[in-house]
Order: C-alpha cells, then structure tokens, then sequence
C-alpha cells in the first residue's frame, strides 16, 4: 500500500488515492479538511528530495504556476518545501488527459481540433506574457474536462524568459521537454524561447488531426534527429478531409526556423480567428521548388494585413501586369539582362573565393579551455578577485532572489566541464537572498475574501483561523500576524484571524468522539458548531486504536462548553510503544552503552554496572512500521563502543522480531575474565520466541 494514502499532511491534506505518476513526482486526490474542498497534491519522490536538480525544479513549477492565473492553467494553492517531504496543492480536475483522449478518438473532427488549440494557445499567451516558456507543451501535460475544458499542467521545466536572456538547457548536451514534440532547438540544446512552445503545439495540432505524430521511431535520439532535420508528412496526404487553411497553420508552426514560425501565440490565434470565421481561407503559404537543389522550402507569398493603400498599390500592379502580357512580354531584353545579372554574380563569388581562399593567412584555432564549477561559492570572496579567471573569460553577472544566502552563485553558463575558447561570456547568477515582500495593509472589519487577495497578490500564502469578536462581523478580519508592513519572505505564510461572531453565552454538550475516525470526529463536532484545529492535533502511539482513530479529547466527551470553542483531540498514529529489555553481560568493571535507532542515537548512559542490574529496560516510541535497535558498549571513559545486541522491530504488532548479542571483551587490566558472553549468543526469532 502507499505509504501516503490515508496520512494527513501537514494536519490538513489528507491522502486519499494516486491518481497519477509523473517522472518525478507522484500525484494524489485529498481532502482539506480547512477549506473543506477535493485537490490534488503533486508530492516530489523520495529519491528526488536529495537531487538538487529535481528539487529545483520541483519549486521552479510552483514559482511559474503561482504567478499565473487564467481559467485553462491549473491554480496551486499551497506549496511545502520540507527537508522530508515537498509538495505542491493544486485544483482537482475531474477529467482526463488530451493525450488519452486523442487515443481513443484516433483522429478529431478539424472543429473540435480549432476549440482545443485556441485554449491552449490563450493560456501560453498569458504564461508568455508573465516571461514564463513552458517548455514541456504535450497531450500529456493537458487536461480535458467534461465540458471541454482545456487546463495545462505541469510547468516543471519551466523557464522564466524575462529573469534572464534566452538561453540553452541547463542540462548541457540533454534535451529538454518530451523528444516527439521539442523545437529543433531544444533538441540541439539551442536557444529556447516562447516560438519553441509554438513548435510543441504545431506537432499537437498534427497529431489531433492526421491521428498519427509527424516522426516516430523505436529510438528516442532518432526521433530527435528527425525534429531536427526531417520535413513532416503533409497532413492532406494522410486526411484528405483537412480544410487547407488549417494545414497551413499547423505547418507554419512546425517551420524548423523559429524565424518562419508564428513569432507568438496571439499571433497564431489570429489565423485561427480568421479560419474560423472562413474555413476555405488560404493565407497562401506555399511549398515551392528550388531547380538548383530541388528541395523544398517554405514561404510566406505575401503579408495578409495590409493597409488600404497597400491594397490599392497592388491592385494597379496586378493590372499593369495583364495590360503587359496583352503586349507580349519583352523576350530578347529580359535574357540579355538575366545573362548578365550571372555573370556579374559568378566575378563576384570568386573575387570572394580568392581573397578569403588564398590571399587571407589562415587563422589558428584557439585553444580550448574547460569551463571551472563556481556554482555554490560565494562571488565576493572567492571569485571577484580572481584575476586567472578574468584572463580566461568575460564575466557577465545577473542576480535574482532566491533561498540560497545573498552573494551565492546559484548557476552559470555556459555549464561546468564545458569545453569553450578563451574569453568566452561566462554568465554568473548570483542570489540577492529571499525576496522581502511588505504585508499590504489590512484594516480591522475588511470582508476575508479582500483580504485574501491582497495578500496573495502580494505573494504571500495565507493560514486563517476562526476567533469570536464581540466588534468585529461574522467573516471579517479580526487582525492579522504579522503585522501589516512588516516585510517577510515570499511565499511565507500570513495568519488571517477571522470573526466567527460574538462569544455565544449559551454552552453545548460536547460529543464524545473517542475511538472514532479523526475525519468523522472533525465533522460531529463541526455539526455541533465546535472547532478543531487540524494543525494542533497530536498523535500518539496506542497499543489498540489503529490509525488516524481518537485516543481522547479535550473537553471530554458529555463536558459542557461554549459554542464555537475549540476541542482537542488526540489521534493514535497506528503505531505501538515497544518495551526492549537488554541483557547485560556478566563482568566486574562499569561500561558506557549508547543505544541507537536506525543508525541515529537515541540514548546513552555512562558508568553501568551490569553485575549490579543484569538487565536494563528501553521503551521505543518510533512512528514507524519497521526499524532496527542496535546496543554498542564500550568500558567507562573509553571511546571503542563496540556492538553487543541488536534488535529488529515491528512497530505495528508492538513486538520485537529478532533479537541478536555479541560477545563483549572486558580489558585484561580490569578482570580476570577476558571474555563473557550470554548463554544464547544466536540470534533468534519473533516467531522462535513464541
């Protein structure tokens, strides 16, 4: 079972199924119990938290997110950056994946094709308009509701163009985003930019209506190679039903030149406005041949938008053109100078060929330097004054605020091991420490919902708590902590005390919810019109509730209270107290035992003499299923501690598995005795033992 599912985060999320499995991430369904709402929590796996790559790009996702709000992004609401544990809460959306979709349906109707591109497109505006490129733009990042409904996902790669210029994955050589739908030059580790998530939504488009994607291999590097080089196949060839404008469209995003692409989504949007209103329209993008190569390219005839005046000059052109072809076109003329143009054109390509060929000395390459690992030093006092490295490169430096102390280099390009020439432009991110935001102003009475909205437009999270106020209206703020004006690092959280109305004189009887589930125990004494702080719950172990089960409650069960007041409660975490009794061996002189949890210490005593007490007794309280005890020894003031028992735990039968002693020598020079060990120095078993 998941180690999740039915835990509580933070007192508040609770886990309630896996809905999703990404490459770093696991994504589940849960309850919060505050807002009383479904969400989803993206938590970062286990082998991820200690990766600082994918730690990095865990919080890059809830940066982009949070600064984005637009009905076909998914909205976070919460994000938590422990050592143990990070997740970010999302909005739950009920639907499907359109890569799931676009599989069962194998090709979509051109109309339901244009309603989808258009949300997309509207939500990679407003990312791009905010300096966010996406970056992973595929089927699978996007969501499908019922109602059609399109919500994009996923900003894990997210970068943020307007910190910093365009520039290559910071992953070196590796390609960043999915191969069937990256840029050509995300595939060459090239410049990305908003045109590259223009390029991931041309290959959508493709594959929603030809129900095929334009290059498919077994081997991942050669669909890459494919995006690189590889013309697709024209979608008529394989849907005849394709309406031309709408091929058009999709092939002028999928241009290998991010210059004779669309240079942005709104652009984009007004071809398919125009489609739209006219579904024969050709916006005359034609292939055309070249006779010297005789391959093809792609063009842009003419530029749609045109001023009047421009029409009018074309529409004279057009007409001198018919009255010249009624003369008879100009034959001799036209040849002699067409003739001439070639020649002129031949003298000058070679005068360039031999003034660069064999007049120009050739250069010699410069010699190739690697580019040095300053990432984690401080700039100041170990890399201003390096006068090798200003020798070796131009130094460019950008600071942008981060959690990594101020003066910290956070990044560089070009990447560390990069063989570059000398003076290359090294690129230095330099952290300016947290962001310190100002708390804006919030007056005593303002409505909750004002309240909430400023301060999350101000970039703080926000933690309300019901109190009763004999001044201030049910659902106004009573006050606020910290104080506004005070200046705290984004992100941070800000508590909202709200009025929960006058103290009422009249007291309830509070229900008694022992040995109930903590959900249901919440919600009877909700219904009763009592408050449970979700984050002031404890949990103990209990040797028969199991877990997530009411141990007890303050006030008790049958008590009088005032209505409103808050009731305490005490939760079993499922797991037992085990009681451990160690056998001591049998020697003359002190020792010093130190007793450790899974290789942590957990206790020590000093000068123990065994023959005095033969057996000394721990009782472990860990919330964990499984875990190991080991007791190390050593004689009094001396520092060789050396193993003696070990002890293999079930924390949740509360029982000791297995137990296993080693033989302890005592010093020559304080007994006689050189060795003593137990009677049973085997290890033995839980199941032996019973």
């Amino acid at each position: 079972m998941d180690k999740y599912i039915g835990k509580r985060l933070d007192g508040r999320y609770e886990i309630r199924e896996i809905i999703g499995v990404g490459g770093m991430a696991y994504v589940y369904k849960a309850y919060d119990n505050v807002d009383d709402r479904i969400v989803a929590v993206k938590i970062l796996k286990d082998e991820y938290l200690r990766n600082e790559e994918f730690s990095r790009r865990f919080k890059n996702e809830s940066k982009a997110i949070a600064i984005l709000s637009h009905p076909n992004i998914v909205r976070v609401s919460d994000v938590s950056f422990g050592d143990n544990l990070q997740y970010i809460v999302m909005e739950y959306i009920d639907g499907i994946t359109l890569k799931e979709y676009i599989e069962q349906q194998k090709v979509l109707p051109w109309k339901e094709v244009v309603y989808f591109i258009t949300q997309i497109l509207q939500a990679l505006q407003h990312a791009h308009d905010k300096g966010i490129v996406h970056q992973d733009v595929k089927p699978q990042n996007i969501l499908l509701l019922a109602d059609g409904t399109i919500k994009m996902t996923d900003f894990g790669i997210a970068r943020f163009s307007r910190a910093s210029a365009p520039q290559p994955s910071e992953q070196g050589d590796k390609a960043i985003g999915s191969v069937h739908y990256i840029s050509p030059e995300q595939a060459r580790a090239e410049v990305t930019d908003e045109k590259s998530d223009i390029y991931s939504v041309g290959v959508m488009m493709y594959e929603m209506l030809t129900g095929k994607l334009p290059f498919e291999s077994n081997n991942a590097v050669s669909v890459a190679i494919m995006q690189m080089q590889n013309e697709p196949e024209r979608p008529q060839s394989i849907n005849p039903d394709i309406p031309d404008g709408l091929e058009e469209i999709t092939l002028k995003a999928m241009q290998k030149d991010p210059h004779k692409r669309y240079q942005s989504a709104a652009e984009m949007l007004y071809d398919i406005d125009e489609f739209k209103e006219n579904p024969s329209i050709r916006f005359e993008y034609k292939y055309f041949s070249d006779p010297k190569d005789d391959t093809e390219h792609y063009r842009e005839s003419f530029n749609r938008i045109r001023s009047e005046a421009m029409d009018t000059k074309i529409a004279g052109l057009h007409a001198e053109i018919e009255e010249n072809k009624k003369k008879g076109p100009p034959v001799i003329p036209i040849l002699a100078g067409i003739a001439g143009a070639l020649i002129l054109v031949s003298i000058v390509i070679f005068a360039i060929y031999f003034i660069t060929g064999f007049i120009a000395p050739s250069a010699t390459p410069a010699e190739n330097i690697s580019v040095p690992n300053l990432v984690g030093k401080n700039y100041e006092t170990e890399v201003a004054n390096n006068t090798d490295l200003a020798a070796k490169f131009v130094i460019k430096i950008n600071q942008e605020y981060s959690d990594k102390a101020a003066g910290t280099i956070i990044r560089q390009y070009p990447l560390a091991g990069k063989e570059v020439k000398v003076k290359t432009e090294l690129t230095l991110y330099i952290s300016r420490g947290e962001q310190l935001v100002t708390i804006p102003t919030i007056k005593e009475g303002e409505s909750k919902d004002s309240a909430v909205n400023k301060l999350k437009a101000a970039g703080f999270q926000v933690n309300m708590v019901p109190t009763n106020s004999d001044t201030v209206e049910k659902g106004c703020v009573v006050r606020i902590s910290p104080e506004a004006g005070a200046k705290k690092p984004k992100n941070s959280t800000v508590t909202l005390y709200i009025s929960n109305g006058p103290e009422p004189e009249e007291t309830t009887e509070v229900p008694d919810v022992t040995g109930e589930a903590q959900a249901d125990a919440i919600k009877k004494l909700s219904d009763k019109g009592f408050y449970v702080d979700s984050a002031a719950i404890k949990t103990v172990n209990h040797p028969s509730y199991s877990a997530g089960t009411v141990v007890s409650q303050s006030p008790s069960g049958g008590e009088s209270a005032t209505s409103g007041s808050e009731v305490k409660l005490v939760v079993s975490s499922g797991y037992k107290d085990v009681d451990v009794n160690v056998h001591m061996p049998s020697v003359s002189s002190t020792v010093d035992v130190e007793v450790y949890v899974d290789g942590s210490l957990w206790d020590s005593e000093s000068s123990v003499l065994p023959s005095g007490s033969p057996t000394i007794g721990y009782t472990f309280t860990e919330n964990s299923s499984s875990y190991k005890v080991t007791v190390r020894l050593s004689p009094s003031g001396e520092s060789d501690f050396e193993t003696y028992a070990e002890f293999e735990i079930d924390g949740e039968r509360g029982t000791v598995k297995s137990e296993k002693y080693y033989a302890y020598t005592e010093p020559s020079s304080l007994a006689s005795a050189t060795t003593t060990t137990l009677p049973d120095e085997e290890e033995t078993s839980e199941e032996e033992s019973e």
